[in-house]
């Protein structure tokens, strides 16, 4: 466990570098790290004896994301989408590069990286875990910002293809979660049934 906890502290030492801050019971806290331990959070809840290469991904998912801004890219979808390719193989390449410097073998660093990747989607329970973790952090933690900043019928667009990703148990959960009226208004437009 003792390269585990140094990769673990490596991860948390570069997203306390985070120039963004965000307020959690009533203390600032830079962005990332609040992320990554949320995320960890979430994949402890839904996977109790989660691995160390699913814990490991989970908590580099978004390490050092400060350093590619979206306003670097053009604000349009294919603009989003390129950002979005150049941030995984940053993150994937930024997460090797600390794992190598701790002492973990290829094998893991690889397997890790693919979770980062989520190349098994579909196919790896554990990549099903850290996406599931994925949404429900968005859901739990920033659906407010994005009610508040997206057009409604996009944001039903994206909360249905959130739900589309999740598997019934992180479904479960997210139904479980506490959301004000205008979250819980769109959430509901976004599951009501066709028809």
């Amino acid at each position: 466990m003792e390269k585990f906890d140094e990769a673990i502290r490596r991860f948390d030492e570069e997203n306390s570098q985070d120039p963004h801050q965000e307020g959690e019971g009533g203390t600032m806290h830079p962005r990332e790290l609040l992320y990554a331990r949320r995320l960890t959070e979430w994949v402890r809840r839904l996977d109790p004896g989660a691995s160390e290469r699913l814990l490991l991904a989970a908590r580099s998912q978004h390490v050092c994301r400060w350093m590619i801004p979206r306003s670097s890219y053009e604000m349009t979808r294919a603009g989003y989408l390129r950002w979005r390719a150049d941030l995984k193989k940053f993150h994937a390449g930024k997460t090797a590069e600390i794992l190598r410097e701790v002492g973990y073998d290829e094998g893991i660093i690889r397997e890790v990286q693919d979770l980062n990747l989520k190349k098994n989607l579909g196919h790896d329970p554990e990549c099903q875990v850290l996406e599931d973790a994925l949404c429900l952090v968005t859901l739990q933690y920033q659906l407010a910002d994005l009610v508040a900043r997206t057009e409604p019928e996009k944001m039903v667009g994206i909360l249905q293809k959130t739900w589309k990703k999740m598997s019934p148990v992180a479904r479960g959960e997210a139904l479980k979660l506490e959301y004000s009226a205008e979250e819980k208004a769109v959430l509901e437009r976004a599951l009501a049934p066709e028809g």
